[in-house]
């Protein structure tokens, strides 16, 4: 398949797709047999022909007429049933090459400077995927018709004449020469003109997001200019694609006449008697040259259908290359499976669209000790008490850098201990928390939770255990109650009950709904917006908070800090701040520098 060279996961996607799924192939091969019964309709045409010549019976062409017809009922059938079940398994194919698009996407670390824009993913998954619908249903089954149907074609004329065959032979390997010659500039041109249309995409919704900014530095002619400038560019390239399309389908159509021409020239001149050679030593009768004369179109009929989905060909591997893209080199999150079965799994970046179960007394005073699953991994038993942290000869980097964040750094947080990670900026406050979290990985050293080492095994149940409170909560628009539960599923009580623990019932009152990104809330009740989701996930035994009280006035990180605090009772808390009002009220501060080596 052009492409697979570059395919990874998400080539190997296409193929588990076409196994599992109805097949691009049966919908190719019943457009190729459809192809071939060109062949006894054409016999029976010339056939009829010489009947006619000879003053035969009419009810023999009424026969034949009718043979003639039901053939090209058939024909159509086949094709038309052959089309549909490419289309069908090419959707099928596009939507499990998105899931893993979105399951690559998901699984990379928020903390990866690699991550494409989002305007850019949204874009490719979106849009730009739709151009290998075309290449799977269109080209696919094309370049199936090609190796075969002209071979067929090309064998029933050598039995009548090798002259014929011959004229053919030579006319049909200079379309795939220059077809290829294009093929190399288009694919070019196609690669060009999606990283346009993503670098737009991104830019815009780049621009859109910060609009506000843009009003306030009056710059709103300046953004508009470089629209505009990005907008030319995007016409160019595509004008160069087109050009490139209509080149190739010229191409094609020039050889392929060329190829019709002499094959009738010399049939002409053979019947003429002009050219007595050419047909084994026989002379070919009307019939036979009539049938040689219907072959010949139909010889070059599939490539000329191969040039007419040249294009889609070209946008289709792009826009593959495109898709594979979103999800190659970056950070990892651990245990961040990108096969679908695993997508849905916690901590993977899909939600998981399950009820959040309500704690029992007896379940919060049971504890949380490893236990063995059924594959014999350690895993966590069903407990709600504060879970310990052990950090042990941690060594740790940024991805791209040669400075050490942390050389054998060790740390122990007891159970329901609350801990304030206080420090500089730069000083690994939230690389950190990003540790623990599982978002990064480190060099060296071991990570244990509630005496469960932090693995790929055990990751996905140990983030299930966590929740986090960001500085810059992301929200929705949508209902509260969407915006709390984030698809998790769950009563309307136990929202009301995580609302009042972050002090946000009379605030939510007042809103039916939410905006994009917060419209209708401040920066202190987005905070706690953030708040109420950590405390509907009652599974959860620590609280990661990073810098929860960033850029707040004082009486608004006081509401902040009074919500985290009644968030984190029976449970470990795990803070990094900045703000000595908070940090005075943990139980312990772990001061960081840019030089964290040692016991903390």
């Amino acid at each position: 398949m052009p492409g697979r060279a570059e395919g990874g996961a998400l080539g190997d996607s296409i193929k588990t797709a076409t196994s599992r799924k109805s097949s691009p192939r049966a919908g190719a091969a019943l457009q190729a047999v459809a192809a071939l019964l060109w062949l006894p309709q054409a016999g029976l045409l010339a056939y009829a022909l010489g009947i006619i010549m000879n003053d035969g019976a009419m009810r023999r062409i009424i026969l034949i007429a009718a043979a003639v017809f039901g053939f090209g009922i058939l024909r159509a059938a086949l094709d038309a049933a052959g089309s549909r079940i490419a289309f069908k398994a090419a959707r099928q194919t596009l939507g499990l090459m998105r899931e893993r698009a979105v399951a690559a996407l998901g699984s990379r670390s928020p903390l990866d400077s690699g991550r494409p824009a989002s305007g850019m993913a949204a874009s490719v998954i979106a849009e730009q995927a739709e151009a290998i619908i075309p290449y799977l249903a269109r080209f696919q089954p094309v370049r199936l018709r090609v190796t075969v149907v002209p071979l067929v074609f090309l064998a029933a004329v050598l039995w009548f004449s090798w002259v014929a065959a011959l004229v053919l032979l030579l006319a049909a390997p200079l379309i795939p020469v220059f077809m290829a010659l294009i093929g190399w500039r288009a694919k070019a041109a196609s690669e060009a003109q999606l990283a346009e249309l993503g670098g737009m995409n991104g830019f815009l919704l780049d621009r859109l997001r910060g609009l506000a900014t843009i009003r306030a530095f009056d710059a709103v002619d300046l953004t508009a200019r470089r629209l505009r400038d990005n907008a030319e560019g995007l016409r160019k390239r595509t004008m160069a694609v087109l050009r490139i399309a209509f080149l190739s389908s010229a191409v094609l159509e020039l050889f392929s006449a060329l190829g019709v021409a002499m094959v009738a020239v010399y049939i002409g001149f053979h019947l003429l008697g002009s050219l007595d050679f050419g047909a084994w030593g026989d002379k070919l009768s009307l019939s036979d040259g009539f049938f040689i004369l219907l072959l010949a179109p139909a010889f070059f009929e599939p490539l000329r259908d191969l040039s007419a989905v040249w294009h889609d060909r070209a946008s289709g591997e792009a826009a593959m290359k495109a898709l594979e893209a979103l999800g190659e080199d970056g950070a990892p999150l651990i245990y961040a499976s990108r096969s679908i079965p695993l997508a849905g799994r916690a901590g993977v970046g899909v939600v998981q669209n399950r009820a959040q179960p309500s704690p029992s007394p007896s379940a919060r005073s049971a504890g949380t000790f490893p236990a063995r699953g059924k594959e014999g991994a350690a895993r966590l038993d069903e407990g709600y008490a504060p879970l310990a942290v052990e950090l042990s000869n941690l060594r740790f980097r940024h991805a791209g850098s040669d400075n050490l964040l942390f050389d054998d750094f060790n740390l122990s947080i007891a159970p329901g201990e609350h801990i304030a990670l206080f420090g500089p900026s730069g000083c690994g406050k939230s690389s950190l928390l990003a540790l623990m979290a599982g978002l990064v990985t480190a060099e060296e050293g071991h990570l244990t939770i509630g005496n469960v080492p932090l693995l790929p095994d055990t990751a996905a149940e140990l983030r299930e255990r966590m929740a986090w409170v960001g500085q810059k909560p992301h929200v929705f628009a949508g209902s509260v109650e969407t915006n709390v539960t984030l698809g998790r599923g769950g009563s309307k009580a136990q929202v009301q009950a995580a609302l009042e623990v972050a002090a946000l019932t009379d605030v939510i009152e007042a809103r039916a709904s939410l905006g994009e990104n917060g419209i209708g809330l401040s920066g202190g009740e987005a905070l706690r917006l953030a708040i109420a989701r950590a405390a509907f996930n009652t599974q959860a035994a620590i609280i990661l908070a990073d810098e929860p009280t960033a850029h707040l006035d004082e009486q608004t990180a006081a509401k902040v800090n009074e919500s985290l605090l009644t968030l984190a009772q029976g449970r470990t808390l795990i803070v990094a701040t900045h703000d000595q009002a908070l940090a005075a009220r943990m139980d312990r501060i772990v001061r960081l520098d840019f030089e964290n080596t040692g016991r903390a």
